[in-house]
């Protein structure tokens, strides 16, 4: 039952920060794409690790920098918004799970055969 609590508050906790976001004023923050993939709170509610993925890869260290920054603010905002006895300390982690998905299916996309000579061969499954 407790770990169905801390889905929902990691579910609430992701839709506030989402939205706590686009308020940065950082342009460190507010310049680029962010996304927040997942969060995972512990059982105590003393530390929310947030997942960020951002399109700019480039960028990454300096999102995160400005993140790290910014994160007195938005845990003030997060418990304004969200009401729990102790607002978790937040830690931002650099998600990269959306680029390899989309390595992984560039690579399905596009299958090499493992031998070049075979690519001509039809098996004829009618018999």
């Amino acid at each position: 039952m407790a770990n169905n609590r801390i889905g929902r508050i990691n579910e609430e906790i992701q839709k506030e920060m989402a939205s706590l976001l686009r308020s940065v004023k950082d342009p460190r923050v507010s310049g680029g794409m962010v996304t927040i993939t997942h969060v995972d709170t512990t059982s105590d509610l003393r530390y929310s690790r947030i997942f960020v993925s951002s399109l700019d890869k480039s960028k990454e260290k300096e999102l995160m920098a400005g993140l790290k920054s910014a994160a007195g603010y938005l845990r003030r905002e997060l418990g304004a918004r969200v009401k729990l006895r102790y607002t978790p300390e937040l830690q931002f982690v650099a998600d990269d799970s959306i680029a390899y998905g989309a390595h992984i299916l560039d690579m399905l996309e596009h299958v090499k055969p493992a031998n070049p000579e075979n690519e001509n061969i039809h098996l004829d499954e009618d018999k």
